[in-house]
């Protein structure tokens, strides 16, 4: 067993009242992928940044391994006095790193290293980020939500880079299905103290649930230990009662571990308000376009919505999807073709951005419409610190501005603000973002039994697997054109069904192409046995030279950008070198790609 690279062990910290971290404990050793998970406000980020050396603990000890280097990537990055993205990530690299490792992952993240940070959207701001902390290559690695505000095409490259680091690494996210694929221990917090499960998060729940039963069957056997002791003390001799204090003692010391064990906090309970029944056809488009410039966003697209359907739209950033999600619910005209919205339509709606907040109203203020102390749910009166007391908000909280909450904690607060609208069509916008694990399982039991219809934006597959019933994609996904489909069912199952018509597709062109081969063969006089072209041969023969030369090109030049000061010393020479290399690496991958054609043409020739 290695030694640990990071050690923390009886973290303490509270900000007044019951403390944060009570006795939490981390370790981390070389190569391992921790997933850090608890609910919302539970402590989680702020143990990350005590690991990271941002926030100083109470008490407890914290050791890092002095040669160890630490990148922790924070969920809202400060990118002041950084006049580009460039530099704003090369500010992240130690004296010994590559710079060319920046350029190689802004290529990867779709960025080109010269934006301006203040021009940056939310999901750009979190791949130059991500740039910044994985160009290093540090020994350990702290990520808190590093799949918010991204796509599903970078998650999933988020994923294989996450998979092959030689970093150890230390993760928040409530995405089920990236925490399932990268993680290989989890580390629950709860309560204050931290539990570890040397397993993926895939285990995680079903020995959460474990835990929580054993911690209450104990409970319970200490709730009767306690009735029997006051049984004796009731009933027993009183001379024995006076000479027995150690007895006594002890039931002192059960009654005050009872009295004072806090249990799991709950979870949130609610329902959407009904609403009068919308009309059987709730939004139905038939070849609506929207295109801006010269780009088509939508392209003769149509569809029909009935009542009680939910419906996934998945893409890129930048595809289209709220452009299209606007054009569906009657926010934005259609350039051509029509859009009609059905009768008694009552539409709730939560935007990712969170722009209905102002962070200096209260949250009773925001959920009543400043209208005193009460809110009408479902047709009845329901004063605001009751109501709040279901979305896990403490009734000393009502006065709070919004300003002093969590990203989850604003999540949750506009679910409770939706939740007390009457509505029978849903809106759904990136709802995912920041809440916890336990707050996500709620919303899709209510996204899933609403009888109204939903419409939700989401990158998160395992929610979309959950719920929907059809899925809207791109026709092409990785360089959308305007052309969306609807598949049946979930992610998943539109990822089934694109690799069906795909291998369909296949199928059909190789038949074809046989077809056409054998009206060709038949129309011709026999030939002899095919073979190949003397320019093919010594193309097969002489290929692997020339690969073996511009892989020693690519080897000299790499030799030479080693140095950690040529760039500083020398750019106009990096920048060259660089060039030629990618240059050499193209040209290489075009020779092999020639290289296995011929190889397998050589193969089928001979039989």
């Amino acid at each position: 067993m290695a030694p640990p690279i990071l050690k923390l062990d009886d973290i303490f910290l509270s900000f007044g009242g019951a403390p944060l971290l009570a006795g939490a404990a981390l370790q981390v050793e070389p190569g391992d992928k921790i997933c850090l998970v608890g609910r919302n406000g539970s402590g989680k980020s702020t143990l990350l940044k005590i690991a990271a050396g941002l926030v100083e603990a109470q008490s407890g000890e914290v050791f890092r391994h002095p040669s160890s280097t630490v990148r922790y990537l924070e969920q809202a990055p400060d990118f002041a006095d950084f006049k580009t993205v460039q530099a704003y990530a090369e500010a992240g690299l130690g004296p010994g790193d590559d710079p060319y490792r920046v350029t190689y992952l802004l290529s990867h993240l779709g960025l080109t290293g010269d934006e301006e940070p203040k021009n940056l959207s939310g999901g750009e701001a979190r791949r130059a980020a991500l740039a910044r902390v994985l160009a290093p290559e540090p020994d350990i690695l702290l990520l808190d939500e590093p799949t918010n505000h991204l796509d599903l095409p970078t998650i999933e490259w988020l994923e294989g880079e996450l998979q092959k680091t030689r970093s150890a690494l230390v993760l928040i996210s409530h995405d089920r299905r990236f925490l399932e694929k990268v993680s290989t221990a989890t580390v629950w917090l709860d309560r204050g103290t931290a539990r570890r499960l040397d397993r993926g998060f895939g285990h995680f729940e079903a020995w959460r649930d474990q835990v929580l039963e054993a911690e209450e069957l104990e409970q319970h056997k200490l709730g009767k230990a306690i009735e029997r002791e006051e049984h004796w003390l009731r009933y027993g001799v009183t001379a024995r009662r006076k000479r027995n204090m150690r007895r006594l003692g002890e039931l002192q010391t059960m009654r005050s571990s009872y009295r004072g064990h806090k249990g799991p906090q709950g979870t949130v309970q609610a329902t959407v308000s009904d609403a009068q029944e919308s009309g059987k056809l709730v939004i139905e488009a038939d070849k609506i376009t929207k295109a801006y410039g010269n780009r088509s966003i939508v392209t003769l697209f149509s569809i029909r919505v009935h009542r009680g359907d939910c419906i996934g739209l998945v893409g890129p950033n930048g595809a289209g999807k709220t452009t299209l999600l606007k054009m569906l619910t009657g926010q934005l005209d259609p350039d051509s073709g029509t859009i009609k919205l059905g009768t008694n339509l009552e539409i709730a709606t939560l935007d990712q951005k969170r722009e209905d907040l102002n962070p200096e109203e209260t949250l009773a203020h925001y959920l009543t419409d400043g209208r005193g102390d009460n809110l009408l749910v479902n047709g009845e009166q329901r004063h605001v610190t009751g109501y709040m007391k279901e979305f896990l908000f403490q009734p000393e909280q009502a006065r709070t501005p919004i300003r002093s909450l969590s990203g989850g904690e604003r999540a949750r607060l506009m679910l409770a603000r939706i939740m007390s609208r009457p509505a029978n069509l849903l809106i759904l916008d990136e709802p995912t973002n920041d809440l916890d694990i336990e707050t996500l399982d709620l919303l899709q039991e209510i996204v899933a039994g609403f009888p109204g219809t939903v419409i939700l934006v989401s990158h998160d597959r395992d929610f979309l697997d959950r719920t929907v019933t059809s899925t809207i994609a791109p026709a092409v996904p990785d360089a959308p054109d305007g052309r969306w489909i609807e598949y049946a069912g979930g992610y998943s199952d539109m990822l089934t069904q694109r690799k069906g018509a795909a291998d369909e597709r296949r199928k059909a062109e190789k038949a074809e192409k046989a077809k056409g081969q054998d009206t060709a063969t038949a129309a011709e006089p026999p030939k002899n046995k095919a073979k190949l072209s003397f320019k093919q041969k010594f193309a097969l023969e002489n290929l692997p030279k020339e690969m073996a030369k511009a892989e020693a090109e690519i080897a000299k030049r790499e030799e030479k950008m080693v140095d950690p000061n040529l760039f500083s010393k020398d750019p106009a020479t990096f920048n060259r070198l660089a060039a030629e290399m990618e240059k050499f690496r193209n040209s290489l991958v075009k020779m092999e790609e020639e290289w296995l054609e011929l190889e397998m043409l050589r193969e089928e020739l001979e039989g």
